[in-house]
């Protein structure tokens, strides 16, 4: 473990795609006037500072992780840390660690909504084993944070805060949703923010209602732009786009670099499950989707994907290394294994023509690709509004 890996303090669907798509279209242009209340200032959760004060920082992040359906009579098998062993080093390396935590901690609560998939797990298992495999951070905007009500919701926070795990993207209602929260490393303030914009919309929150923070244009814009009064660096997470398909929804792309152009320098996509493009925007960069991570499932679709370190010096991101994972549960059991040689090459090959237009070319080299941010940022694709 890095001696700056510090432990935080305590404090702190066809049918309803295309619905969604022409919902998301028409508050993509909703003025200021139709928005909930503005979100509070930031609540900041506190790193312990090294000893030597340092300028540069790494931000791990992954994809979509849910330790609950048919993963859990192997995790109960072999325990909560097996999904991470063959990754750990990467992610408690790190200065701080992300992922997407889908599906509430809980054993109780209920929902009347609707749904075709329902997942939880077990709050007193994986809050501590996410903490021991090094995670600092996760997103509670999807559409699975709601899926045994607002209890399991409370459950879910009540259990991160217990393991010393910070979360964005939901809260007791839309202005603690949309709040960002920040961790302090190295000198160095770093907020967090995270949307959905994936059905059910029950499950996001209003001004009395508990839920995720969906992504209108107008908060994510005043968010970051908020954020970045409080913070050196701004990272924002958002659920968005299609299941199984690396094609871009406009929006995304319109989202994605609203955020950037209101101060993010990294914004992280998840849902699809599956790798998107990357696109580098301005003076930041935007991975469409990490496709998934630990993931309890057998999906045949999601079989590759990736973690992403992104260094920061002085505050401004200077270079991304992506390591390629096998994340097909048919062949590694909910254990993501490092991919290497023409395995890994294949995934770099396949993220460069995914990332075909976007500003992006990655370089393969000792097994990761890289991408090196020192030259001219102009995005060459334009986004459809």
């Amino acid at each position: 473990m890095s001696a700056q890996k510090i432990t935080s303090e305590k404090h702190y669907v066809s049918a309803n795609s295309t619905r969604l798509l022409l919902l998301i279209t028409v508050l993509l242009g909703l003025s200021a006037c139709a928005t909930p209340r503005d979100a509070e200032v930031p609540e900041i959760i506190k790193k312990e500072e090294s000893e030597a004060y340092s300028q540069k920082l790494t931000i791990v992040a992954v994809g979509d992780i849910m330790l609950g359906g048919t993963a859990r009579p192997e995790l109960e098998k072999f325990g909560y840390d097996y999904p991470f062993a063959n990754v750990e080093s990467l992610l408690t390396g790190a200065d701080i660690t992300f992922g997407n935590l889908e599906g509430p901690l809980t054993h109780g609560g209920s929902s009347d909504v609707e749904k075709k998939y329902r997942f939880r797990s077990p709050p007193d298992k994986v809050a501590p084993a996410l903490k021991r495999a090094g995670f600092d951070v996760v997103s509670l905007a999807n559409n699975h944070t709601l899926d045994y009500g607002q209890q399991g919701l409370v459950d879910t926070m009540a259990a991160l805060d217990d393991a010393g795990i910070a979360y964005a993207g939901a809260g007791l209602d839309a202005s603690a949703a949309r709040r960002a929260v920040v961790l302090t490393v190295n000198g160095s303030r770093i907020a967090f923010l995270a949307y959905s914009l994936t059905f059910p919309e029950e499950f996001w929150a209003g001004d009395s209602r508990a839920g995720t923070a969906f992504g209108h244009a107008e908060h994510v814009k005043r968010d970051v732009t908020k954020a970045g009064e409080n913070a050196d660096i701004v990272v924002v997470s958002f659920h968005w786009g299609r299941e199984g398909t690396t094609e871009l929804r406009d929006y995304q792309m319109v989202l994605g670099r609203a955020a950037i152009d209101s101060g993010a320098a990294l914004v992280l996509g998840h849902h699809p499950h599956i790798l998107q493009g990357i696109e580098r925007y301005g003076k930041g960069v935007i991975f469409y989707s990490l496709g998934n991570f630990v993931f309890g499932s057998y999906s045949k679709t999601a079989q590759r994907s990736a973690i992403v370190s992104a260094n920061f010096n002085n505050n401004e991101l200077e270079s991304i290394q992506i390591q390629p994972i096998d994340v097909n549960n048919i062949n590694v059991v909910f254990q993501p294994v490092l991919l290497t040689g023409d395995e890994s090459k294949d995934v770099i090959d396949h993220l460069n023509l995914l990332s075909n237009g976007l500003g992006v070319a990655l370089q393969y080299q000792d097994g990761v690709g890289k991408i090196l941010l020192t030259e001219g940022r102009t995005p060459i694709k334009k986004a459809s509004k």
